[in-house]
């Protein structure tokens, strides 16, 4: 029997957001449940056929996130646990790691038991992770301090960076915030410009209407919003946005996002619904990229992304979706393309072939016809003339028609062909009663601090194993 709902949330900075899921009991001599619940979003992004061709391996994928159980059945064997970036802030504490864990088993899950069969199988499941912690969540016992401390600043920045420094081929950040921190900006830019492919949710506030402005467009999360950023919006069954999910021009991608099954700690299994796990599932498809082309610059990664979308909308783009859903096995038949594209295109000819067989002759001089000359020199003439007798006229006008000495010169002081209206306000004012533009979206009022990773409330967890 399921034991009792209960709920597990995951988040930081401005306030907290949930992940969560329903329990199971364990089932013994059958289909791994986890598992059943995953195949049809795995079906949807064409995983068999993607298989066929890489599992992500001698890929590294940065999570910068709550941290990662490294001992989880699913991960063991290909976590790299980085440095903790709020380490003065815990203190000594023990983490729960339950967010991160569960991004990183969308990932690289790779299962376990006999084959593999039981438990979450990830998107590029032979893929490492370099788990970094760089946010908290209301279940560690520092996170108050995380609240409220200067000493939580920068972490997300930090953390990049690192990633980039040590190896990372992806960069995955389940997280936002709806302030633009420069540091993450900077380093969002040191990444990309290193090859590092970055991914991010575009945050989970699509259903909530205070929010929204008059065209339905949430406010755009950081670094979702910043360019160069794969920026992943959540779909639900039918391939349309799941509600929850950020509506605006920062869109790029789109992906399953709701009800899936996560790992967390202690072998407990989670369906956790929101942008986060569909910013961890093309993370995980960037990362097979990668492992089939491991130079392919993070530009032509959004592209075969981009180029590779299903159930596109019918004006190619729109705020909802961006271009799409994404689809792994056709991502990877788009970076072929663009990889032969790039390297392979039709040879050139030799040096000495450029401009045809034979070897060129002597330049041919052109004579220019006698009659030339003169007729340029009229012109001059004629022009110079015509400029005269305008200063002339204009001079037998002003003499015949005086200005009166009080008028004030046209353009000066005084003169305005358009005069000002009386009682115009300024462009745009705000309506009355409306809510300042781009409101703290993560939670009650408090000091800001680090982006909360992008989850959504939902049932308790799936069950252990």
């Amino acid at each position: 029997m399921p034991s009792p709902r209960r709920r597990v949330r995951a988040a930081a900075a401005v306030g907290a957001v949930a992940l969560a899921g329903t329990w199971l009991a364990p089932v013994p001599a059958r289909a791994d449940e986890v598992r059943d619940r995953q195949r049809p979003v795995l079906n949807l992004l064409g995983m068999n056929a993607a298989w066929k061709i890489t599992k992500g391996r001698n890929v590294t994928v940065a999570v910068v996130d709550s941290g990662v159980d490294a001992r989880q059945a699913d991960l063991t064997g290909s976590v790299i646990t980085g440095p903790n970036m709020l380490a003065d802030i815990d203190a000594g504490t023990k983490p729960k790691r339950l967010h991160g864990t569960g991004m990183a088993s969308l990932i690289a899950g790779h299962g376990h038991g006999p084959g593999g069969g039981a438990g979450m199988i990830g998107i590029a499941p032979e893929a490492r992770v370099l788990a970094i912690r760089a946010i908290g969540e209301p279940e560690d016992k520092s996170y108050l301090s995380y609240r409220t401390s200067d000493k939580a600043e920068g972490a997300v920045a930090r953390g990049i960076r690192y990633a980039t420094d040590h190896g990372a081929d992806v960069i995955n950040l389940s997280l936002g915030k709806d302030e633009e921190v420069a540091d993450e900006r900077a380093a969002i830019g040191y990444a990309i410009g290193r090859g590092v492919v970055v991914v991010s949710a575009v945050g989970n506030d699509g259903d909530e209407k205070r929010n929204l402005d008059g065209d339905g467009f949430a406010p755009y999360s950081y670094p979702a919003s910043f360019p160069g950023v794969i920026a992943v919006a959540a779909t639900r069954p039918g391939h349309d946005r799941a509600p929850f999910s950020n509506r605006n021009y920062s869109v790029v991608v789109s992906a399953p996002g709701d009800g899936l099954p996560v790992a967390a700690p202690g072998g407990q299994y989670f369906l956790s619904s929101g942008t986060s796990d569909s910013s961890a599932i093309v993370s995980g498809i960037a990362a097979l990229i990668r492992a089939k082309h491991p130079k392919m610059a993070p530009a032509l990664v959004a592209q075969s992304l981009i180029q590779s979308v299903k159930n596109a909308p019918s004006g190619r783009y729109d705020a909802n979706v961006g271009f799409g859903e994404v689809h792994a096995a056709r991502a990877l038949a788009a970076a072929d393309s663009l990889a032969s594209a790039q390297g392979g295109g039709t040879p050139g000819k030799p040096e000495g072939r450029r401009f045809g067989a034979a070897d060129p002759g002597p330049v041919e001089i052109i004579e220019r016809p006698g009659w030339v000359r003169p007729l340029i020199f009229g012109l001059l003439l004629g022009g110079v003339g015509g400029t005269v007798a305008a200063g002339a006229i204009a001079l037998a006008f002003r003499r015949r028609h005086p200005r009166p000495a009080d008028e004030p010169p046209f353009g000066g002081p005084g003169a305005s062909p358009f005069p000002p209206r009386t009682g115009a306000q300024p462009p745009y004012p705000p309506r009355p009663g409306s809510p300042p533009p781009y409101p703290q979206r993560f939670g009650p009022p408090g000091p800001p601090g680090p982006p909360p990773p992008l989850g959504r409330p939902g049932p308790p967890p799936l069950g252990s194993s």
